[in-house]
């Protein structure tokens, strides 16, 4: 038993090494290198460059090291990690009385938008950086770096809708070769460059760079994040590999490389200043370009790969729990739920990455644009967990901002220092973002509407049915599924059943799906089933927001309960809301516009919520807001 959880931890350790620490791994491609890019006037000289990399060694140790592996990692909710899995368990934590509910529910919108923009900019940034190394080869490949970033990129996204399960295997090993090769680098550079860099592991030089440098240091931070990108990843994913696999791959192979490879660029710029314009490529020997770039190249593929689908995942999250319309989603294995395939964010992805690549043009371009969408994340992360340990964990106020308060400080400083990037192309994942949270925030606040404006027109089932039954209409053979939105109220597709058609069928089930701040809602509990009478029935369906939507699977369960339904005579019956423009009551006539389009162009309920098509019939009905 021992030893085949010592071999379950150690293959859970590998995976984690190719999929969570695919885009942090990738970051020594271009973070030292930007530190030291002309647009930050940062002089190089021996203080300066110790200065920077112990900075760069210490935000790993406090940041990653301390923040994500030690605490975030704690605030799992049952398991499961990410922005909108903390943002479930904050609001879960303090209540929908509380008056920082509102705060915490834009902070969790608003840093899950600027993941979007995360993942956009980490394909082009990554696959940019790695591809460049061809430059360092022969100056002639310049004009090619684009569109070889473009083709491979293409490849990628078409890609999606195969899955990755036959792939995957190989993410773990080439991603371990690819940080032995890191650690291998900056181990070589530091014995044949300059060993003075290994003062870089005193803290006293991060904080004398900071004090010595003043506004030039405060513009580096900027720059400086760039080391710390995918940090979210570690906590994004936990529910696929668990602390434990995590916190090993981090500590034993990750963490080492990096700061190995880091001060091995530092030794070599200590000895080769003229090689500032492209420090990683330059660790090796003319002929090892090629090779590094080839295997560069493969880790950030893997980089983008995790990116893409952390960012389906993500959208799975928002649709279940009500801040984006349904779309499409394919589950690309059968024995991965958490596998899946959304195809209009695959390639609106794929349009906007293709963009940036266009219009940045190179990875240095694009690092201007890349710390704002990381850190304005981190610090909504740590917003968020504050709220979690406080009234989650019930922990004693003191601890808490101690807990906390240091990281948003450095949170906030990194921010900060990003934001004066706007205009250098902060703008674009800024822009990015809060279009994203615009069309959250539309979408949560239409849904509201609707539902109030049906609440108001609603009718007790329970009543309703016990007049039916006083003058019964004629009954025919099967089972009739109506879909409500709401539980205990007669659903509109019934009283449009009964009107035109004027017939009930044999058994008749009131089925309403209910999503839980939860990740997962075992088969156990999945099913609540009440007996109104005369063969009808009350049944809610309780979904965690990553388990897969399928109704007829929920009906089967319903079996025990002694209620038979043969799948062949069963009919789905479900309403579309059809918006009425109405003057603008619930919101300003922009925003119903928008709203009334996200509406019509949501994806067909009976494929979302798994219904047989050629069983299911959907009645219109017009909703004024």
């Amino acid at each position: 038993m021992g030893s085949h959880q010592k071999s379950s931890t150690a293959a859970l350790t590998l995976a984690a090494i190719g999929v969570v620490y695919g885009d942090i791994g990738t970051s020594p491609l271009y973070a030292l290198k930007e530190v030291f890019s002309p647009s930050h006037g940062v002089a190089l000289n021996q203080a300066n460059l110790i200065g920077v990399v112990s900075m760069i060694l210490w935000t790993l140790t406090v940041v990653v090291s301390f923040k994500y592996v030690t605490l975030i990692l704690r605030a799992d909710n049952k398991g499961e990690g990410g922005i909108m899995a903390l943002l479930a368990l904050a609001l879960q934590s303090v209540g929908r009385k509380h008056r920082a509910y509102p705060f915490l529910l834009f902070a969790g919108l608003a840093g899950a938008a600027l993941f979007y923009g995360d993942g956009v900019i980490t394909p082009a940034i990554s696959v940019l950086s790695a591809v460049e190394g061809l430059t360092e080869a022969t100056p002639a490949a310049k004009p090619y770096v684009v569109p070889i970033v473009i083709g491979i990129l293409t490849g990628l996204y078409w890609m999606q809708k195969r899955g990755t399960g036959s792939i995957g295997v190989l993410f773990g090993p080439i991603t371990t070769v690819w940080f032995i090769v890191l650690a291998g680098l900056g181990m070589w550079n530091m014995m044949i460059g300059d060993t003075a860099i290994l003062a870089a592991i005193n803290p006293v030089h991060a904080v004398r760079f900071a004090v010595n440098n003043g506004w030039i240091f405060f513009i580096a931070l900027g720059a400086i994040v760039l080391a710390v990108t995918g940090a979210e990843a570690l906590y994004a994913d936990m529910g696929h590999f668990g602390r434990r696999p995590i916190r090993l791959a981090w500590f034993w192979l990750v963490f080492p490389a990096l700061a190995l490879n880091y001060l091995g660029q530092g030794a070599l710029l200590l000895a080769r200043p003229a090689d500032v314009s492209n420090p990683f490529f330059s660790m090796v020997p003319h002929w090892g370009v090629i090779p590094l770039v080839i295997l560069a190249t493969a880790a950030t593929v893997i980089a983008s790969q995790a990116t893409i689908s952390g960012t389906f995942s993500l959208t799975k999250q928002a649709v279940q729990l009500g801040y984006l319309p349904r779309m499409t989603i394919t589950h690309t294995s059968s024995k991965e739920v958490g596998q899946i395939y959304i195809p209009f964010v695959n390639w609106a992805q794929y349009a906007l990455v293709v963009l940036a690549v266009i219009g940045f043009g190179s990875s240095s371009a694009l690092a201007a644009a890349y710390g704002i969408a990381v850190t304005g994340t981190m610090l909504a992360t740590t917003f968020m967990t504050f709220f979690v340990i406080r009234y989650g964990w019930k922990l004693s106020l003191p601890l808490c901002i101690g807990a906390t308060g240091v990281f948003a400080l450095i949170d906030i400083a990194f921010f900060s220092a990003n934001l004066i990037k706007v205009r250098d192309g902060g703008w674009f994942p800024l822009l990015l973002g809060a279009a994203v949270l615009g069309l959250m925030l539309t979408w949560n606040r239409g849904r509201n509407l609707i539902r109030k404006a049906t609440d108001e027109e609603a009718i007790e089932l329970k009543g309703f049915l016990k007049s039916l039954f006083l003058s019964p209409p004629h009954r025919v053979e099967g089972t009739a599924v109506y879909l409500n939105a709401r539980a205990g109220v007669v659903p509109r597709a019934f009283m449009h059943n009964l009107l035109h058609n004027k017939v009930l069928h044999e058994r008749n089930l009131f089925l309403s799906v209910r999503y839980e701040p939860v990740p997962w809602v075992p088969f156990s509990e999945r099913v609540k089933v009440e007996s109104l009478g005369n063969d009808c029935w009350a049944i809610e369906v309780r979904y965690g927001f990553k388990n897969a939507v399928d109704i007829p699977k929920a009906i089967e369960l319903v079996a025990a309960q002694g209620i038979e339904c043969e799948p062949m005579s069963t009919s789905y019956f479900l309403s579309r809301h059809v918006l009425v423009s109405d003057t603008c009551k619930g919101m300003p006539l922009w925003q119903e516009k928008i709203f009334a389009a996200m509406l019509r162009n949501a994806g067909d309920p009976a494929e979302y919520l798994g219904l047989p098509i050629n069983r299911t019939i959907e009645l219109g009905a017009q909703v004024r807001i």
